[in-house]
């Protein structure tokens, strides 16, 4: 188990090239960052193997799987494999246990195309669980410290100066509210996972002792954060990060408008500023109940001139109007709420640059 252990620990850290042979449909439920599916079977010729080793065995089922990869299929994944593995000499190959198919898929490579790839033993599964501890692991042995604050007070502008910060929205493709979402779509929940807990493996490997996150609510978008991780948030001590209402403005100004404008534009150059305004829009309305009818149907008449002025004369003043009203008016009210209740728990308060170096200055004792 410790060689296993060792094994998994230095692929990742050493970004080792991955080859796996698993099925789509399996691979699309969770894979590592930059694995590369090349499978022995697709899905439809998994399943009817699946089908035959129930009715028929173990024998019968290994039949089946060579009869439909065999010839011309059986040529072409030998030679996808084949082009994977010069590629990526230092590269590895698994399926899901480490068992039949990264066998099969290991001896067909040296046997049909003279090249020794290394195997893992154990697969995907192995690996996953070895992450899955890696993440247990840090929040049992590791120092953890918050950083909570207002919407917009630059929470990861800090994480991202800090060698120890992890950035969960980064993981997780959102920036967690109702505004949060980000073009690409978001990972997995396993994924999500597994690129968290690799981040937290080249952390401590580079000798952090500390690690910081941001305040989060179990579920970032669609990705929940790991029970025993969110369960540790909830007593974990807390710096509070401060800013103006005008610089918080400046920043969701930044970050929700232009920088996510810019995203829609070069991601949809014919439609883009369309598709942005109906994101702002549609986020607003996910937050109508709350709001209520009519401050709803205020700041939608609001970001809608604040729209239409920005498609005109591309200005984004008018935007400032509805951002700065969402915040004094919803979201400050629930995070003072939620500060009267870490109160205890906060062991600094201050503006970015002084967060930033009180938590630097932490890491070092």
């Amino acid at each position: 188990m410790a060689n296993d252990v060792q094994v998994s620990r230095e692929l990742f850290l050493n970004n080792t090239p991955m080859l796996d042979t698993r099925a789509p449909v399996e691979f699309g439920k969770g894979a590592f960052p930059g694995a590369v599916n090349l499978p022995l079977m697709t899905d439809a010729e998994r399943e009817a193997v699946g089908i035959c080793y129930k009715q028929q065995g173990q024998e019968a089922a290994i039949a089946l799987g060579h009869q439909l990869v065999s010839g011309t299929t059986k040529a072409q994944r030998i030679a996808a494999w084949s082009e994977f593995a010069r590629a990526n000499p230092d590269g590895v190959l698994y399926c899901f246990r480490g068992g039949l198919r990264s066998r099969i898929s290991q001896q067909w490579l040296r046997s049909e195309a003279g090249i020794d790839y290394p195997r893992v033993i154990g697969g995907y599964k192995a690996m996953r669980g070895f992450l899955l501890h890696t993440i247990d692991d840090a929040v049992a042995n590791c120092e953890f410290i918050v950083i909570g604050g207002m919407t917009g007070c630059g929470k990861t502008d800090a994480l991202i100066q800090l060698q120890h910060g992890l950035d969960l929205e980064a993981h997780a493709n959102h920036r967690g509210s109702s505004f949060g979402k980000r073009l690409g779509g978001q990972p997995s929940n396993i994924d999500f996972e597994n690129r968290l807990a690799i981040d937290i493996l080249k952390k401590r490997a580079a000798g952090n002792r500390q690690l910081v996150v941001e305040d989060e609510s179990r579920l970032i978008g669609r990705c929940a954060l790991p029970l025993p991780l969110y369960q540790g948030m909830q007593q974990f001590p807390m710096v509070w990060l401060e800013d103006t209402l005008d610089g918080r403005v400046d920043r969701i100004l930044r970050d929700y408008v232009m920088r996510l404008g810019s995203d829609y534009q070069a991601m949809y150059p014919d439609n883009g500023f369309t598709l942005f305004s109906q994101h702002l829009l549609l986020a607003l309305t996910n937050i109508q109940k709350r709001l209520g009818f009519q401050r709803h149907a205020q700041l939608t008449s609001i970001l809608s001139a604040a729209l239409a002025e920005q498609a005109r004369s591309g200005s984004l003043a008018l935007h400032r109007e509805w951002i700065s009203t969402l915040l004094r008016e919803y979201y400050d009210p629930i995070y003072a709420h939620q500060r009267r209740i870490k109160e205890e728990r906060i062991a600094f308060c201050g503006e970015l640059a002084a967060v930033v170096a009180y938590l630097q200055d932490r890491s070092r004792t």
